[in-house]
């Protein structure tokens, strides 16, 4: 299917062709078209295009007025206001035509596939092996899932990597720790799945934190922690298997949560710090004799002129330490030859927490310098904000612990689960259960994905799972309310579209903002923004709560007009529909 050129598109091709008209200097000139509270659109560029010809902006935005060609089949009134803008009113037919070439595309709804895909790795969702995941793990997780649908659906060839920390100097230390004490990790699982997912994570986070107390407090256990995490590095078959055993267990527990989000992670798409382990040589080889790299108090080091440490002096990004081991940075720009060079990326997208930022923009710069991040490849940090509580300071339990992600999911389905029973009519206990799931997980992604992601947010689950205001339940229960109105059409009266009929005004605002799903959606794409997709359907949930409010649909005056406000839902409801999955998130048929 075709694409649909977008209502906004076409009036601003028709204002350019005028504009060309009234001074052929002009052609090319940008009408600067927007939405607009006095009319359905107000074109600005007449301003400056006024000014450079130094031309009076009123008389020339009456010459072009003259141009245009208005009646029923796109422009219906286009008239002057103020110091020279154009206020445009499109014909009903248009409106109604272009959603009806849109419904003709139930899958894409006229979205465009981009002609020349370029290649994106999305790095997100990076769990800690042998660490249960907690809050601060959440927003990784859902905005990079977000991203990655967003850039599918328009077209990107989008590759997942899910960059565990599975390497380093605290394996040394749990390995050595579990050799010492093998009595400890015995645990019965309680059976597959989830539980003991969970349960087998819980193990080994007691493990870690037993193990740690040991290292901080005991030199010797230090140095043979140490001299394990070398054993490790090299390939020793017993410290591997052990370290094998920890990986597994976790993915397990990995699994089962990613499951409970409502997101797929495949195993070929995690690839730890473990995954680069055989590049770090070469890469601190390569870096050294491009002489990006220097030896500093036997580490090897890159420096930069703008980041200096709180006494004027430059502070390195250490790639090697000076006793042999490997630094983070590394890792990462292992990553990044391995990106670029073999799986072809034009661009890194690394969704991290924006406390990395000083980390990454040096990571970033130092590819620069060594050639891997060459013309045409682009790095960028989609650096988002902290999860508060409600007092707005970081998220922790009663006892000043981090909250498990876990107990967060279960409170926030549980909550969602006595939303819907109550509101439930003839829904089984079973359908309760697996509506509370979605409700409750959609309320947790929808109030991450709504806030812009470099800003922090409150955690606060009263106001996610409730009815009013901008929250995905409300969402939901908008796209249930249209399907159950699409059910209860008479035998024989379908959602039809009728481009003779004139609009009720809030039948052609809800109009009109369907049109814009196209532009949003490539908007929120190209920028990394699942916030702005977001803030395009709470306001499509509301523009229909009004034209419900106000257009009777079953009972409207005539058949043709019940067959249109029946098309007006459903166009409304794929959009919907579409909108909250490049989100991830579900809008059940029955609330």
């Amino acid at each position: 299917m075709a694409s649909v050129t977008s209502l906004s598109d076409s009036v601003q091709q028709h204002l350019a062709s005028a504009l060309s008209a009234t001074r052929p200097e002009a052609a090319g000139a940008d009408p600067l078209l927007r939405r607009s509270d006095r009319a359905d659109y107000q074109a600005n560029g007449i301003l400056a295009l006024a000014k450079k010809a130094k031309a009076n902006p009123r008389e020339l935005a009456a010459e072009v007025v003259s141009h245009v060609v208005t009646g029923d089949e796109l422009i219906k009134d286009v008239e002057v206001s103020g110091p020279g803008f154009l206020n445009v009113t499109v014909a009903d037919r248009a409106i109604i035509a272009n959603l009806a070439a849109r419904y003709a595309d139930p899958e894409r709804l006229g979205v465009p596939v981009a002609a020349d895909p370029g290649t994106t790795v999305i790095d997100y969702a990076q769990p800690n092996v042998a660490k249960e995941m907690h809050v601060g793990h959440l927003r990784s997780a859902v905005i990079g899932d977000s991203v990655c649908r967003l850039l599918e659906f328009t077209g990107e060839n989008v590759v997942r990597r899910h960059h565990i920390g599975d390497w380093g100097t605290q394996f040394g230390m749990l390995i050595q720790y579990l050799d010492e004490h093998p009595h400890e990790l015995d645990h019965k699982s309680s059976g597959d799945g989830a539980a003991s997912g969970e349960e087998a994570m819980s193990n080994l986070d007691r493990l870690y934190k037993t193990a740690r107390k040991l290292f901080d407090s005991d030199e010797e256990f230090k140095t043979r922690s140490r001299r394990r995490v070398v054993d490790l590095q090299a390939g020793d078959p017993h410290t591997l298997a052990i370290w094998q055993k920890f990986v597994d267990e976790s993915k397990l527990y990995f699994f089962s949560v990613f499951e409970k989000l409502d997101m797929e992670v495949r195993d070929a798409d995690i690839v730890g710090e473990s995954g680069y382990n055989d590049m770090l040589a070469e890469t601190c080889r390569l870096l050294e004799e491009k002489g990006v790299a220097v030896r500093s108090e036997g580490a090897l080091c890159v420096f930069f002129e703008d980041v200096l440490g709180p006494d004027g002096k430059q502070v390195p990004l250490i790639v090697q330490k000076s006793d042999g081991g490997y630094g983070y940075a590394a890792t990462d720009l292992s990553a990044i030859r391995d990106r670029v060079f073999h799986l072809k990326a034009d661009t890194l997208l690394y969704v991290v927490d924006a406390r990395q930022a000083l980390h990454f923009k040096m990571v970033f710069e130092t590819a620069r310098r060594a050639g891997w991040l060459g013309d045409g490849v682009q790095a960028v940090q989609l650096a988002f904000g902290t999860v508060l509580g409600k007092d707005g300071k970081p998220f922790k339990t009663r006892e000043g612990e981090t909250v498990k992600l876990v107990d967060l999911l279960d409170e926030a389905i549980d909550r969602a689960s006595a939303v819907v029973r109550e509101k439930a009519q003839d829904l089984s206990e079973e359908e309760i259960a697996e509506r509370g799931a979605q409700v409750g997980v959609g309320a947790v992604k929808y109030a991450d994905l709504s806030t812009s992601a470099n800003r922090d947010y409150k955690f606060d689950l009263d106001q996610m799972v409730s009815l009013n205001g901008d929250t995905s339940v409300y969402l939901q229960y908008a796209y249930a309310r249209i399907r159950s109105i699409l059910r209860k059409a008479p035998e024989g009266v379908g959602p039809s579209a009728h481009p003779e009929l004139a609009l009720h005004e809030a039948e052609r605002a809800l109009g009109l903002h369907v049109d814009a799903f196209a532009e949003t959606v490539a908007d929120a794409a190209r920028e990394y923004a699942p916030h702005k997709l977001a803030a395009y359907l709470y306001q499509l949930a509301s523009l229909y709560t009004s034209f419900y409010d106000k257009c009777p649909v079953l009972k409207a005056e005539s058949p043709e007009q019940v067959a249109n406000r029946l098309f007006l839902c459903d166009v409304t409801a794929r959009t919907l529909h579409r909108g909250m999955a490049l989100l991830g998130i579900r809008t059940p048929e029955r609330l």
